[in-house]
């Protein structure tokens, strides 16, 4: 992998690490829906918990194309992360217990409610823009 991959690579992780909220869009017949949620990544491996029984939940079943806007967290940001990406509902245990979080008590029992689910999204396309800066692709 060349440097400049790796140091862009670097750059959205920062940009992810920075920003624990994130605008997630999916697709509801043809028209976009779009919320907030919490964001979790390990590298560029994102996560995002949900109640099973949402309507994005069944509109990822239908179309797993997503968007991922990451850069605004309550505070202004001139590092903004748009990322395309497919993502997959997961309810393996592992992930679940280490995705977990106190605050979700207020929805779920605990890391094996059955109602608690992941979304994993699998980036295929991601911007990379900076105040002042040309905006960086990385595809994979």
């Amino acid at each position: 992998m060349p440097n400049t991959t790796k140091q862009l690579e670097q750059e959205i992780i920062d940009v992810l690490q920075a920003n624990h909220i994130c605008s997630f869009a999916t697709v509801n017949g043809d028209k976009p829906m779009v919320r907030y949620m919490a964001l979790f990544h390990d590298g560029l491996n994102l996560y995002l918990a949900t109640n099973r029984d949402t309507s994005k939940v069944d509109e990822l079943r239908a179309n797993p194309n997503v968007h991922i806007l990451v850069g605004y967290d309550g505070k202004p940001s001139t590092d903004i992360v748009q990322i395309q990406a497919r993502a997959e509902l997961c309810a393996d245990d592992k992930l679940r217990e280490k995705l977990w979080n106190e605050n979700f008590k207020q929805w779920f029992d605990g890391p094996h409610d059955p109602e608690y689910i992941i979304i994993e999204a699998f980036p295929e396309y991601i911007e990379y823009s900076s105040d002042g800066g040309e905006t960086k692709v990385w595809l994979q």
